[in-house]
């Protein structure tokens, strides 16, 4: 059995992904297969760190010297040939929470963000707790695939006075990795309008040699003076629960802006916690990661091939770059509602409803697959027996309206 293939009981550990059902609105055996964290351990080297750290016994006030910058420096470079300064670094409890505050640094009340949806739902509420005006580039969805609109993107910046755009780079969840072209022009045209990129690159380590990776700030000079880039092991090593994201800043009066609204909260100092397992990770994983990769690659096969072998009505955007899966409920012919009911009470799982996404995503569900193959595979049975049914009570439907207008004479 791989390292990959244990199946580890979360349950009673306060777990938001497994414990909270009930106050979720759904069934307590659903298989939950819905917020981004995964159901593997973490790295050896990473739990063996955090063993030693509360060995020691003291957990006072923390802070970390330039060799952590130099460490989360040498992990940009070497996966992504990008190579920040440590000066750069500003750290968070988390990338959701830095965003907001980039929020508030870069725009007042009432000027406008834009964001692209459908796209990871804080960024739309962030944007309206912060009261400020929420403008969508809506991305464009044909031939089973995304793209961004451009002529829009731009349009709508002149338009309204943008002030600051929020990039989902590699995209949760539609799965592009955006190319490095892509990339460009929206640097340019924001250049062009004095609009500030945050780059949220939270994904950027499950990217491969198919779909590389390319950090927003690495393009070029004047595309790092106006950009902030988040990045975090958390997603890449399942360490969410331990709070820590890096964001680098290479200008020097915009990161000064950052700190100053991270200072105004009083919350300057990251878990202890998460800077250890933090470095721990950028300096042992490599390995485990390449493996877990691996893993997830099959795993989104299985997904693929059991649709298709099925013939299931259920359409699988091809990811890039993530391990959530955007999935095209479409064809299966239900309203909203129904298709959340039909997930969560027929078919026994819990999955994101795509519209908290984007009201134009109804029709999708977001899919993690980042569990033992076991667990999918039972999720996907479950999946093929409640489209099944589904499909013999719209038949039986279907016959029993035909006898009614028969025998009416219709």
């Amino acid at each position: 059995m791989g390292i990959f293939d244990e199946v580890i009981d979360r349950r009673g550990t306060d777990s938001l992904k497994y414990d909270f059902a009930r106050e979720y609105g759904m069934p307590e055996d659903a298989i939950p297969l819905w917020v981004a964290d995964m159901d593997f351990l973490a790295p050896k080297e990473v739990l063996d760190a955090l063993h030693e750290r509360v060995d020691h016994g003291i957990f006072g006030y923390t802070e970390v010297k330039e060799d952590y910058a130099e460490t989360a420096a040498r992990w940009q470079e070497r996966h992504f040939g990008f190579r920040p300064k440590a000066e750069w670094l500003v750290k968070t409890p988390g990338v959701v929470f830095a965003l907001n505050h980039v929020v508030r640094a870069c725009t007042e009340k009432g000027e406008a963000v834009m964001i692209q949806q459908p796209v990871y739902y804080p960024f739309a509420s962030l944007v309206a707790d912060n009261e400020r005006r929420l403008l969508n580039n809506e991305l464009v969805y044909e031939k089973g695939r995304y793209r961004m609109d451009l002529e829009d993107f731009e349009r709508k910046i002149r338009e309204n006075g943008v002030k600051l755009f929020l990039l989902c780079s590699p995209h949760n969840p539609v799965g592009r990795v955006w190319s490095k072209e892509e990339l460009i022009r929206v640097g340019e045209i924001c250049l062009e309008y004095g609009v500030t990129v945050v780059s949220d690159e939270i994904h950027s380590d499950f990217t491969g040699k198919e779909h590389p990776h390319t950090v927003f700030a690495s393009i070029s000079e004047e595309f790092a003076q106006n950009c902030v880039v988040c990045t975090s092991p958390s997603k890449t090593f399942n360490l969410a629960g331990l709070q820590i994201s890096n964001l680098w800043i290479p200008n020097g009066e915009l990161r000064d802006r950052v700190k100053r609204q991270i200072h105004i909260t009083g919350y300057e100092e990251c878990n202890i916690f998460g800077l250890t397992a933090c470095v721990a990770a950028y300096n042992y994983g490599d390995a485990w990661l390449t493996q877990l990769k691996e893993y997830l690659k099959e795993n989104v096969n299985f997904v693929r091939s059991f649709l298709e072998r099925e013939k299931l009505p259920i359409r699988l955007i091809e990811p890039e770059g993530t391990y959530l899966l955007w999935l095209d409920c479409s064809e299966l012919g239900m309203q909203e509602q129904e298709l959340k009911t039909f997930f969560s009470e027929k078919a026994g799982l819990w999955l994101d409803e795509g519209s908290w996404f984007g009201k134009e995503s109804g029709q999708f569900m977001r899919m993690n697959v980042a569990c033992p193959r076991r667990v999918l595979e039972e999720a996907m049975k479950r999946l093929l027996a409640a489209a099944g049914g589904e499909t013999a009570r719209r038949q039986t439907e279907g016959e029993r309206g035909g006898a009614v207008m028969e025998r009416r004479g219709v």
